[in-house]
């Protein structure tokens, strides 16, 4: 699984969502771009993505490294924030449904809007949990079981697939963090998911350095976050 490069959303602490128009800026390209040598070796099947303009440009480079087509999938597209929809996180921040996106997500419905869907992360999760699962049934039966191929989308909806697969209920995946073209791994053999790899390599270590004013708060990015800011070699 493979999140989206930075875009300039993330960059000014926008929560994009569905939000129209949003693409990558300077250094998600070059994450895209980073992205596609890391992978280039491995053996891709096939490649699903989120249908978002950021996901889609976020994995042409890799997808044109495999010789693969992108198949759009809306079940893996981003969580339907609603009213929230386009809004700077510091001011969702101060409202009171932020902190039950934090503490209690399973219980979390966004507001509706006359101009975006609105969705609860637990229908998120269960959405994008099954998209996963069926995929890789399919994949499985077309391929054979030791078959690799890619879904690419965002932050919430790759955290809510990793709490899945580790068994984690929805309540405990703001403790996932999944930065921007980050890669995280799953196995679905016969009887339970085996996580191989979370939130790698899309981090310098050096990322791990909170500036003091970020140390003070142990709150989620809603979406997830614009990462670190250089581009993991």
């Amino acid at each position: 699984m493979i999140r989206h490069g930075r875009t300039f959303a993330n960059a000014s602490g926008t929560l994009a969502g569905w939000l129209p128009g949003v693409e990558l800026d300077e250094l998600g390209l070059a994450q895209a771009d980073a992205l596609a040598e890391r992978l280039a070796a491995l053996p891709v099947c096939r490649v699903l993505a989120s249908p978002l303009t950021r996901t889609l440009q976020s994995i042409a480079p890799a997808a044109a490294r495999w010789g693969r087509e992108v198949e759009e999938e809306l079940d893996l597209g981003e969580c339907r924030y609603g009213a929230w929809t386009g809004r700077p996180l510091a001011d969702l921040a101060k409202e009171e449904l932020w902190q039950t996106v934090q503490r209690a997500p399973s219980a979390a419905t966004f507001p509706p809007s006359p101009d975006f869907e609105h969705e609860s992360l637990a229908a998120m999760s269960a959405r994008a949990v099954a998209a996963v699962r069926r995929i890789d049934q399919e994949v499985a039966q077309q391929h054979g079981p030791g078959a690799l191929w890619a879904a690419v989308s965002h932050g919430d909806v790759i955290k809510a697939i990793v709490a899945d697969a580790l068994g984690l209920h929805l309540d405990n995946f703001q403790r996932i963090v999944i930065d921007p073209a980050s890669v995280s791994v799953i196995r679905y053999p016969a009887g339970r998911p085996m996580v191989l790899a979370v939130n790698g390599p899309g981090r310098d270590l050096d990322a791990l350095v909170s500036p003091p004013a970020q140390g003070a708060s142990d709150d989620a990015a809603i979406g997830g976050g614009a990462g670190p800011v250089r581009v993991a070699s």
